[in-house]
């Protein structure tokens, strides 16, 4: 019913329309005329004269009619009629509102309805508003002309913003949402994108914060074809903070200290807004101590004063200072700080040749590892010390205008080599630990800060050791007696063989030259084998003397009978033979023939010399003699 009662209210408005466009047609008809039939006819029925009006005799100028009342006419229309083109945007004014609709006056032959839902925007909508409107429908089923405020703002809005773009000039926006990578702003009805990066000059932290609030923006794209516009505050923002740079950067000075707000930290620094200007605070020049990140000095979006410590002759990078503000540490140093003093630290820094002691703040010392320990065997420093670690030192150089000092560690503890020939006597066993390998021997410690060496030739009597890994490892405890003793040179020369027995002695005896024993052939070398006897006895053996008695040689594992041919207790050296045992014999049976040999001869020559001289006696005899 409420419907009907809207519509009958509308064909209402648009009768009244219609008579009084009715009355404007006869007041115009009735000036134009001449003739006083064709008058008597406008001033009845005007309507009926403009429909049975002959215009085509006026466009063919046989009904003339007077210039001037024609253009009146004209005027007459032109003020009480809209030309209602498709797609145009007319103006209208609100002159009635029902429940669901707002019936709008656009100067057309009747008035135009447009549903209550397109002014949800305003709901403050009231009669005599003016509004923009788009003829959506001409007439419908009803005669009703239909009316479209959305669609006129669409096309509004969309001049605004391609002419805002065009012209570079600045706009007012809504900040609706957040959205992936941005913002979502309303212009001019027009939902626009807002990147992130364009929000702001500095980094945004929290999109959140924006939502809900009306801010300018500058359109900085449109596409057209997909519908869609980019704003942009940063770009209002950087207009701004441009002519601020200039001034800034043109009173620029070394030496100068300004207020500060942190924009931005980084492993390698801090970034200071100077007020439109950028720079930066190196990390090594935020305080005077060692710190690991800048962020344990500076929080983000405090403010600071710093000092322009250099800028480049654009003065594009301001390098800036925190630490410069205060005095060096080293100036605050007491007088009476001196060498020999005790000083307590915490570790900051540790490398290969030392640690870095804080000793104050932005006071450091180096305690080199060879401070560390009186050992004169080198370690790393973290050996000793960790990063963080709390340690005592004493104090060994100091230079304050070179602002460097020396700490020792071991001076804080007794020398152990004072009394080193009272408790290391040449001669003397003890028990040490194995610390170190070299290519010539094996460095072991006796006690903190006493090392001795022993050469590979002093680990063992028998074996042949090519490396020390070979015998011992790190860490092993190893049975050791004093060698040598150099007080002045800190050298100490062990042995670990010499805490045994030389097994040698009594081989010399057991594996003396011509000696006899039976062993397998172990390894065949190049130039011979090699058995072994016992655990301590490998003896070489020449290729030569590998032949057996039938001509051919001993092959690896074959065991046989073999005869030492050289034995040296120095150099261990064992040499041995298979090929002489064979050879003996052989020699001896042959000397025992020869023997025999020259037995038969002697015993043939005498039983001839015997026959001989009885012949010879016979002969005299004969002769008479």
């Amino acid at each position: 019913m409420a419907e009907k009662a809207n519509k009958d209210a509308a064909k209402e408005k648009a009768a009244e329309k219609q008579e009084e466009v009715a009355v404007a047609e006869q007041k115009a008809t009735e000036e134009t005329q001449q003739p006083q039939e064709e008058l008597s006819l406008k001033q009845k029925d005007p309507k009926k004269f403009l429909e049975e009006f002959n215009w085509h005799n006026y466009e063919e100028g046989i009904d003339p009619i007077d210039d001037g009342k024609l253009e009146e006419f004209e005027k007459l229309v032109a003020e009480n009629f809209v030309d209602t083109l498709d797609d145009e945007v007319v103006e209208g004014e609100v002159v009635h509102i029902t429940d669901r609709d707002a019936i709008i006056d656009i100067n057309a032959k009747s008035e135009g309805v447009i549903s209550l839902n397109e002014f949800r925007y305003n709901p403050d909508l009231k009669e005599g508003d003016k509004v923009e409107v788009l003829i959506d429908v001409r007439e419908d089923s009803t005669g009703q002309l239909i009316l479209s405020h959305r669609k006129a703002r669409t096309i509004k809005a969309w001049e605004r913003v391609n002419e805002a773009h065009d012209e570079g000039t600045i706009v007012n926006g809504y900040v609706k949402c957040r959205t992936k990578g941005g913002m979502i702003v309303d212009v001019f009805g027009i939902e626009a994108f807002l990147p992130g990066s364009q929000i702001d000059v500095k980094p945004i932290r929290d999109y959140d914060a924006y939502v809900g609030k009306t801010m300018e923006f500058k359109v900085v794209k449109i596409n057209h074809e997909f519908k869609n516009v980019v704003v942009s505050h940063k770009a209002l923002i950087e207009a701004d903070i441009e002519e601020q740079k200039k001034e800034i950067i043109g009173q620029l000075e070394k030496g100068q200290v300004l207020e500060g707000v942190v924009k931005n930290i980084t492993s390698y620094g801090v970034f200071v807004d100077l007020g439109g200007v950028d720079g930066l605070v190196h990390i090594t020049d935020l305080s005077w101590s060692r710190i690991n990140h800048p962020n344990e000095i500076v929080d983000l979006d405090q403010k600071l004063n710093v000092v322009i410590l250099d800028f480049d002759e654009d003065k594009t990078r301001i390098q800036l200072g925190l630490k410069q503000l205060k005095p060096h540490p080293w100036e605050a140093l007491g007088d009476d700080l001196k060498v020999g003093d005790k000083v307590k630290g915490k570790v900051v820094v540790i490398a290969d040749y030392g640690a870095f002691i804080e000793v104050a703040e932005g006071v450091e010392g180096l305690i080199h590892v060879s401070e560390m320990s009186w050992s004169t065997h080198l370690r790393s420093a973290q050996d000793f010390v960790n990063v963080g670690d709390e340690v005592e030192a004493q104090i060994l150089t100091m230079d304050k205008e070179d602002r460097k000092m020396s700490l020792g560690i071991k001076q804080l503890t007794p020398d152990p080599w004072t009394d080193i020939t009272s408790k290391y006597p040449v001669g003397s066993r003890h028990t040490g630990i194995v610390r170190n390998f070299t290519n010539f021997g094996v460095f072991v410690e006796l006690e903190e800060g006493i090392d001795g060496l022993i050469y590979i030739s002093d680990l063992s009597w028998t074996k042949k050791i090519k490396h020390p890994s070979e015998f011992t490892e790190i860490g092993a405890e190893l049975d050791v007696v004093v060698l040598e003793l150099d007080v002045e040179g800190r050298k100490l020369s062990l042995g670990h063989k010499q805490t045994e027995e030389n097994p040698w002695d009594k081989y010399q005896d057991e594996f003396a030259v011509g000696t006899k024993h039976t062993a397998k052939i172990d390894e065949i070398v190049d130039k011979g084998a090699t058995i072994e006897f016992n655990d301590d006895i490998t003896a070489f053996v020449p290729k030569r003397h590998l032949e057996k008695e039938d001509g051919t040689d001993l092959q690896k594992g074959e065991e046989a009978e073999f005869q030492i041919i050289e034995f040296n207790k120095e150099f261990k050296k064992v040499v041995a033979s298979h090929m002489v045992i064979h050879k003996e014999e052989e020699a001896k049976i042959v000397k025992a023939a020869a023997k025999k040999q020259a037995a038969q001869a002697e015993e043939s020559k005498t039983t001839l010399g015997d026959a001989n001289q009885k012949l010879q006696e016979l002969k005299d005899k004969m002769d008479g003699k």
